[in-house]
């Protein structure tokens, strides 16, 4: 459930699968869009201002401000056109504020002179450019001719590309393209041909634009608001480490949790065989764990590489979900049933393995009841050997055990109580493999509010899958709710906007997401560790 896992590296390149990943927060990705899409931008916006310098400056402002709105983007596919489209606008707000400002003389040409000369290395890095004055000549030679003409004269100049390149860059045909080209060149002066064709070669963007442009949206949040559940939440040093702490204690927990169970299923254990079954049961669990991961991972893999099906694979992550949830019901009963009746059978076949006398039934180390009761409930009830058959669930105000019911707080291999932690938990507050309650937490959280690997609940937060009746959030995956979704594959009312942010409540989730991480660590662990040491100490087999 880490957030600090890195991003899939982007495998289909195409617009859609690239805007995708952006919307997840890859700069990657986006960096992917810069380089693709700049020259295109960058010719454009000087076709419309007629100055290099602040038409990269414009197409720079074009992308950042793709980046700040990519939410908005309704159809991926349509990236392009998009891009154009905030290009047009930027460009037309500066000719506006242009016209307000005095007319820039001689005089500002001769302070660019005066600044290049005073920095060599920068010449040095942009020997290519052009100069003020032959960018004032071509300008001259192009001012006058329509956008129609200059716009595809630019383009296949300035690259030496070809007519099928113009074409697909502005959406036109072949012949179309031909036709302008050829008008374009009769509207230019004939001396200025060959000058126009030369200095336009020597202004195209490399590296060094992009690099501005992921320099700048650095420290901007991607659009969708996975990182208000991130690290953009914490400005210092000293609490980064301990949020970062706290995140893999939340991601190991169960990890955790796991190897003291273990440790406490083998000093419960008389026989070769009971032995046996602990380690087949943890592997069974593990294993169905590990399969809900690679089929998370593959359905997300399988979304960026179609996306038009993306919804496809949403509606399949939930039916693994449901697979996943299924599995650990049915699991942890058969487990819980078994032992019993394999510890019957060992019994019977194996006495002499039963000597002990912790090992005789209704001796005092296999359980406490503490002796203060209230309304006739024990404040503390825990069992620490290994279910026998009879034995009823555990009720306390505080209960563990393999059934465990307590008024306030019970952790076990099925755990109902106000708080509870076990594989399988139900509450108000309930944490496990499947957490079930008002606010369910787990590698499955289902509630009124969800919190988990998956969730599912009014309103569900999840890393790889949530599904919420009123709002849903994923972080890497899928997300459906019926208002407000944000997810790389989002499906809801609002999608990825700042009115699904603010219903999905995630400021709020942002400031909270420590404290849940850290509470769930503490109720995992820390109960696992007592119920582990406290069997080792009464039932380990001397």
């Amino acid at each position: 459930m880490s957030i600090f896992k890195k991003r899939n590296r982007i495998i289909d390149s195409s617009d859609a699968a690239l805007v995708m990943a952006s919307l997840g927060g890859d700069r990657d990705a986006f960096c992917k869009i810069v380089a693709r899409y700049q020259n295109l931008l960058c010719s454009l916006a000087y076709s419309s201002v007629g100055d290099l310098k602040h038409s990269e400056d414009i197409a720079q402002e074009a992308f950042i401000e793709a980046w700040k709105k990519l939410d908005t983007l309704n159809d991926p596919e349509k990236l392009k056109s998009w891009l154009c489209g905030i290009l047009r606008f930027k460009a037309s707000h500066f000719r506006r504020k242009e016209a307000t400002q005095p007319v820039r003389g001689a005089d500002e040409l001769d302070e660019l002179d005066e600044h290049a000369s005073g920095h060599s290395a920068q010449v040095k890095v942009e020997d290519a450019a052009i100069s003020a004055q032959e960018q004032a000549l071509l300008w001259q030679a192009l001012e006058k001719m329509p956008d129609t003409y200059r716009e595809p004269l630019i383009l296949f100049y300035r690259e030496h590309r070809s007519v099928e390149y113009v074409a697909s860059q502005l959406d036109l045909s072949e012949d179309t393209v031909k036709q302008r080209l050829s008008r374009g060149r009769k509207l230019l002066q004939k001396a200025m041909v060959t000058f126009v064709e030369n200095t336009l070669a020597k202004s195209t963007q490399g590296a060094v634009f992009t690099l501005a442009v992921m320099a700048a949206i650095t420290s901007i949040s991607p659009p969708v608001k996975a990182a208000a559940m991130g690290a953009g939440a914490i400005k210092t040093g000293s609490l980064f480490k301990w949020a970062s702490l706290v995140v893999v204690l939340a991601a190991f927990s169960g990890i955790v949790s796991s190897f003291f169970g273990v440790r406490a299923g083998f000093d419960q254990s008389r026989t070769q065989r009971e032995r046996n079954s602990v380690i087949i049961y943890t592997a069974l669990f593990f294993a169905i764990t590990i399969l809900y991961v690679v089929a998370m991972f593959g359905l997300k893999h399988m979304a960026l590489n179609d996306v038009g099906n993306a919804g496809i694979y949403a509606a399949v992550s939930q039916l693994v979900v449901l697979g996943l949830v299924l599995s650990h019901i049915v699991l942890v009963i058969r487990m819980l049933r078994g032992m019993r009746k394999l510890r019957a059978e060992e019994r019977i076949f194996n006495p002499q393995a039963f000597q002990g006398e912790a090992d005789q039934i209704g001796a005092k180390q296999r359980e406490y009841k503490s002796r203060f009761c209230l309304a006739g409930i024990p404040l503390l009830h825990f069992r620490f050997g290994m279910p026998e058959q009879g034995d009823k669930p555990v009720v306390g105000w505080i209960a563990g055990g393999d059934y465990a019911y307590g008024m306030l707080f019970a952790w076990g291999g099925v755990a109902i109580a106000p708080v509870s932690v076990g594989i399988i938990s139900v509450g108000l507050i309930s944490v496990g493999a499947v957490g079930t309650g008002l606010f369910g937490l787990g590698t499955i959280g289902i509630g009124v509010i969800g919190f988990g690997a998956s969730a599912i609940g009014y309103k569900a937060y999840a890393t790889f899958s949530a599904l919420g009746w009123n709002s849903a959030f994923s972080g890497i995956g899928f997300s459906i709710a019926n208002e407000a979704a944000i997810a790389p594959f989002a499906f809801a009312k609002h999608i990825n906007n700042e009115q699904a942010g603010e219903m999905v409540n995630l400021t709020i989730m942002g400031q909270s997401y420590l404290w849940i991480l850290a509470m769930i660590a503490i109720l995992v662990i820390v109960p696992a560790v007592l119920h582990s040491n406290k069997v080792r100490q009464r039932m380990r087999k001397k």
